[in-house]
């Protein structure tokens, strides 16, 4: 069984913060690049974070850099992203995913493919 199951989400105002979790477990603990993609209605998928769970690089998109920080612990299988600052253009659904990156590939948080993800939680921020 793959799972990745979100938790965190909620409706704040705008320059507040909230922070997601996403647990992780039987063959989506084995991926070695996890994150999170976001989408908000009408809108195209966008790439927000990733972490190479094997060294802990980190990236992010342009658009959440200094304030989003992505993070994993190997011991709970568990990533976590702590944004602050949040501004309403961060509204959307925010899902985990993850893949495995092989040699020659890079983890990074465009996430122009996925290999799983989770149902997604949702973030409402307002102005």
């Amino acid at each position: 069984q793959v799972l990745l199951t979100e938790s965190g989400g909620g409706s704040v105002q705008a320059g507040e913060s909230l922070r997601l979790s996403c647990a992780a477990s039987g063959s989506a603990a084995r991926r070695n690049c996890i994150g999170w993609v976001r989408q908000a209605p009408g809108e195209k998928r966008e790439g927000v974070a990733s972490i190479y769970t094997p060294e802990g690089a980190t990236d992010y998109a342009d658009s959440v850099k200094g304030r989003f920080t992505i993070s994993y612990d190997n011991a709970k299988k568990m990533a976590i992203l702590e944004m602050s600052a949040l501004k309403p253009d961060d509204t959307g659904t925010y899902q985990c995913v993850a893949i495995n990156i092989g040699t020659g590939h890079t983890c990074d948080a465009n996430w122009r493919f996925i290999g799983v993800r989770g149902q997604g939680t949702q973030v409402t921020v307002s102005s």
